[in-house]
């Protein structure tokens, strides 16, 4: 048992799903896994283990942003033997061809976080998807006709920003879109030999302030979901 986990050993599955909402983590765990079972509840962060397509799979909320992230990617490796962990989550478009509902599958996550800078002084790390994922992910969709977009994201450590229009610095250099934990995930999975992929949704556009309801976000999701699942299965 780690700090923040209260799982018994062997209770959570080698391939895990991250959504930062532990109540999204929930509704994964009743509306996509079989006989699914709740591991963790402490500090309300709610993780399950279940199958999908007979191979066991556990879905874990981290919370919004790299520092709370870390802390369950951290525990997931360490402490229970993770192997294999997906993001899935929802993004802020930088593009005007990055749409509402698009999928976005994140090749790589630049950061205005300040998480590696202890490591790798006045050098850039660049954290990078683990390539078998990402190809296990876009061959689903492709296969399966569910229009995708990969590219760079950006992990921001700020949602309320002071400079609304610091965006257009980061799509100026092909950025697609904003979310608040990939680059964290990708460094740590990088640091311990694991597999990492983040799957994004669209959920609103920062170029034409444009925001999808509760209910459209949860149809699309659907759509990420089953790359994802389909990708660890």
């Amino acid at each position: 048992m780690s700090i923040h986990l209260e799982a018994k050993p062997g209770e959570i599955a080698e391939s895990v799903l991250l959504p930062g909402d532990p109540l999204r983590a929930k509704w994964i765990a009743e509306n996509f896994l079989e006989d699914a079972v709740c591991y963790n509840d402490v500090r309300a962060m709610l993780g399950y283990t279940g199958t999908f397509k007979g191979k066991r799979i556990s879905v874990q909320g981290t919370g919004m942003g790299i520092p709370s992230a870390l802390i369950y990617c951290h525990e997931l490796i360490n402490d229970y033997g993770v192997k294999s962990l997906i993001r899935v989550g929802t993004t802020g478009s930088y593009q005007p061809d990055v749409k509402l509902r698009d999928i976005v599958i994140a090749m790589s996550a630049s950061s205005t976080s300040g998480i590696n800078n202890s490591r790798f002084i006045n050098a850039d790390y660049a954290p990078t998807a683990n390539f078998e994922l990402f190809m296990k992910a876009v061959s689903y969709a492709k296969e399966h006709q569910i229009p995708i977009k990969a590219g760079n994201v950006l992990s921001s450590d700020e949602f309320y920003e002071d400079d609304f229009e610091s965006y257009k610095k980061w799509a100026e250099f092909g950025v697609l879109c904003v979310e608040m934990e990939a680059a964290g995930l990708y460094t740590i999975a990088a640091k311990f030999n694991v597999k990492a992929l983040a799957i994004l949704t669209v959920s609103d556009s920062l170029v034409t302030k444009e925001k999808t309801s509760a209910s459209e976000r949860e149809s699309t999701f659907g759509k990420m979901m089953e790359i994802a699942l389909n990708t660890l299965a």
